[in-house]
């Protein structure tokens, strides 16, 4: 039990620093932590539950903290994020009903399938060129985009920050801006995520869950990132990062990540 409450704070710490920096609320983080520390049949859904509370909560402290810092601009917000909380409730609602394997297996692939695209179309590592304006998101990125954001973010119990991180550096947005808006973008997928979980009823009832959400492992997790948000954001505003780099651990994590997923899948 202390491994596990040891395990579940340090991926806390973990979920503070890639929240500021990445936009990751805690799903790419910590599904894989609470998986591992959860031994039920449910424990996919279990993580996948669990880290959407946790997602509100750090995606909202940072929100306020970007906000504070003019890093947010309304025109990437609205209407995408309506879009973005209608997908997420379907993609709840589908993933309540997934079998445990195909939702492990969906995760892995989703992550594989961004880091080659992160790779191969450099739509994370490219920008516009210096002093070229942003463009705006089209009907069809805010309306179509939006639904199918929310609905694989939250099927799969991530924000969504790892397709809007790439969506938005397309449009010429600098990876610090990006990583911004990420988050308040992962709120409606985390808000409505939390609320079809909360309100699902597995087929095993565990103490400390509502719903598939386990309150202890959330409890863990933000007691490690909220502190964290607060002093990455204190060293970062004074320090810069280069763009390169920036970009270039969005992807490293995500390999990290894919490798740690795959390794438990049951074959």
């Amino acid at each position: 039990m202390s491994e596990f409450f040891l395990l579940l704070l340090a991926v806390g710490v973990a979920t503070g620093v890639t929240t500021v920096l990445f936009g990751f609320g805690g799903g790419f983080v910590t599904v894989p932590a609470v998986y591992a520390a959860v031994s039920a049949a449910d424990a996919m859904h279990t993580a996948v539950a669990t880290s959407t509370l946790v997602m509100i909560v750090n995606a909202s402290w940072a929100t306020i903290a970007s906000a504070r810092h003019g890093l947010l601009h309304k025109a990437y917000l609205w209407p995408i994020g309506a879009f973005i909380a209608l997908g997420a409730a379907m993609g709840a609602l589908a993933a309540n009903w997934a079998p445990e394997g195909v939702l492990h297996v969906l995760f892995v692939a989703f992550v594989a399938a961004t880091l080659i695209d992160g790779i191969a179309r450099n739509s994370v590592l490219g920008r516009s060129p210096d002093g070229q304006p942003a463009t705006p998101l089209s009907a069809t990125e805010s309306t179509i985009g939006g639904l199918g954001i929310g609905a694989i973010a939250s099927f799969i119990g991530v924000g969504g920050s790892v397709l809007t991180v790439p969506l938005l550096r397309r449009k010429g947005i600098a990876m610090v801006g990006a990583a911004a808006l990420a988050n308040p973008l992962s709120l409606p997928v985390a808000a409505a995520g939390s609320m079809v979980y909360a309100l699902a009823t597995p087929g095993a009832s565990h103490p400390g869950e509502v719903g598939h959400i386990n309150l202890a492992a959330v409890a863990i997790l933000l007691g490690g990132s909220l502190p964290t948000i607060a002093v990455t954001k204190r060293i970062l505003s004074k320090k810069t990062i280069s763009e390169r780099v920036h970009a270039s651990s969005y992807l490293i994590l995500l390999g990290v990540v894919l490798i740690a997923m795959t390794a438990t899948i049951a074959w």
